[in-house]
């Protein structure tokens, strides 16, 4: 799909200001465009960043994946890790630095929350068959546009952050004194970057789920992810906001939360490797 939406365009006014991605994260999102891709290939290229090594085998080291041994090789650190879930979090890592840290942010509850996210949009995904690498790495960005906006307008981006005390509401808050969304943001944001065109997608309609047409369903399990991400940020019962704020979604979706419920990744497991990700 092709968009045109004006109102993310002064977020990107500065294009000194824009970041850039690094090579690494590059290589690794092309990836995505290939079935042929092996868990050797992707070692090979994360090897080629010192800094993101380091991250991933303390990741794998980390309570996420309690080792019996501790890992000291790369490569046992990936065999761990396992293919999809590695190329999400070396994407991550390679990313968690790339974006402006303004006075004030609080950069460990962001990627908690982004971890929180992109870990229940590939859960959501299997679910529901949908893809999982894709739908974890748009999880992953989803946030992104956030950062933009707090760059620019600080003080406006800062009062809807205050207004938006309810797990998902602050795509309405947005929407009313932007006039668009961090969810369209980060899809302009994907689109500069070259991300792959169903990313770009399900990042934009994740805005709006049931407004899209045809109607999302990697859209709409993204918008799910991030509503679950913030209950369980807030100390929440995430499957219980989900059906409270968004009924119509859950339908659509055909989502049984009854039965998903013993399923549930738990928020502190998702997010435990928050530090390492960051080191």
């Amino acid at each position: 799909m092709c968009y045109v939406y004006p109102e993310t365009q002064r977020f990107f006014k500065d294009a000194g200001a824009l970041p850039a991605m690094p090579e690494v994260a590059q290589r690794l999102l092309a990836t995505f465009q290939r079935e042929d891709v092996s868990l050797a290939e992707l070692t090979t290229l994360i090897s080629r960043d010192g800094g993101l090594s380091a991250r991933l085998l303390r990741l794998a080291n980390s309570a996420r994946y309690s080792p019996r041994e501790r890992v000291l090789r790369l490569q046992d650190a990936a065999a761990m890790i396992g293919l999809g879930p590695l190329r999400g979090l070396a994407l991550g890592a390679s990313l968690a630095n790339v974006f402006p840290h303004p006075m004030g942010f609080d950069r460990v509850r962001f990627w908690c929350q982004n971890l929180a996210t992109a870990g229940l949009a590939r859960w959501l995904a299997q679910q529901l068959g949908e893809d999982g690498d894709t739908a974890e790495i748009a999880g992953l960005m989803l946030r992104s546009g956030e950062l933009l906006m707090l760059q620019a307008e600080p003080g406006l981006t800062a009062l809807v952050e205050e207004l938006a005390g309810v797990p998902d509401s602050v795509f309405e808050v947005e929407r009313l004194n932007f006039g668009c969304t961090h969810a369209e943001v980060s899809a302009e944001l994907a689109v500069r970057w070259r991300f792959p065109a169903e990313m770009v997608d399900a990042l934009f309609t994740a805005a709006d789920p049931l407004a899209a047409q045809p109607f999302s369903p990697m859209g709409g399990l993204l918008r799910c992810a991030s509503l679950l991400a913030d209950a369980g940020c807030d100390g929440l019962v995430p499957l219980e906001q989900l059906q409270l704020r968004q009924p119509q979604l859950v339908a659509q979706l055909g989502l049984d939360l009854a039965a998903l419920a013993p399923s549930l990744p738990v928020w502190t497991t998702l997010t435990a490797a928050v530090g390492e990700l960051l080191g």
